[in-house]
């Protein structure tokens, strides 16, 4: 019986539309390729999000690419509100990482991601969107090679978390609310939990 999820990444650029969309869709070609050497399975999505409408088309293209988890990249600063409504609209664990500036590929001396990074996680936070950001998100496409590979068994930990339901047995009621209280993080991470009560 196969009970752990397998992890199909989807690559998503995002690029500021007054930044070189060319210069997101470079870099994510880059990610893509180093992935590939490192044996990772990832989809590379070749709908560049500028803007919600891009959003929805990139969400649905994962859905096509049948993705379970997403790479949500900023090959440069980034349209803040698009690439978190990513991670809202797909049903699947997110993780956001961000080009290195002075990589020695910018367009026109134009290329800095590091501040949209910021940006993107002050975003899902006031959002309350849950996401994961690595401890250092910024890097080269190797670089950001190596974190996506750090990234499989964290999805693969949502993903599988995500479906369990929890069966509990005791003498308290089903809807008191100082004993259940405890397992709100439970539920924030999609699991379902029923108590049945001896009583």
């Amino acid at each position: 019986m196969q009970n752990i999820p397998v992890v199909k990444l989807g690559l998503v650029a995002v690029s500021r539309d007054c930044f070189p969309i060319a210069l997101s869709e470079k870099r994510r070609a880059a990610i893509a390729e180093k992935c590939g050497q490192k044996k990772l399975d990832i989809v590379e999505i070749k709908t560049t999000v500028e803007n919600e409408k891009d959003m929805l088309k990139a969400v649905e293209e994962l859905k096509a690419n049948e993705c379970n988890a997403a790479v949500v990249f900023l090959g440069n600063f980034g349209p803040e509100t698009p690439e978190t409504l990513i991670a809202k609209n797909f049903d699947g664990p997110c993780m956001f990482v961000a080009a290195a500036e002075g990589d020695g590929d910018m367009i026109n001396g134009r290329g800095d991601a590091y501040c949209g990074m910021l940006n993107c996680s002050y975003n899902l936070n006031l959002r309350k969107i849950r996401a994961f950001i690595p401890e250092n998100p910024v890097g080269t496409a190797d670089e950001l090679a190596d974190l996506i590979a750090e990234f499989v068994p964290v999805a693969t930990a949502l993903l599988g978390v995500s479906k369990l339901k929890i069966f509990t047995f005791g003498p308290r009621p089903h809807d008191f609310f100082a004993c259940n209280a405890p397992i709100k993080a439970l539920y924030d991470l999609g699991v379902e939990i029923q108590e049945d009560s001896e009583l």
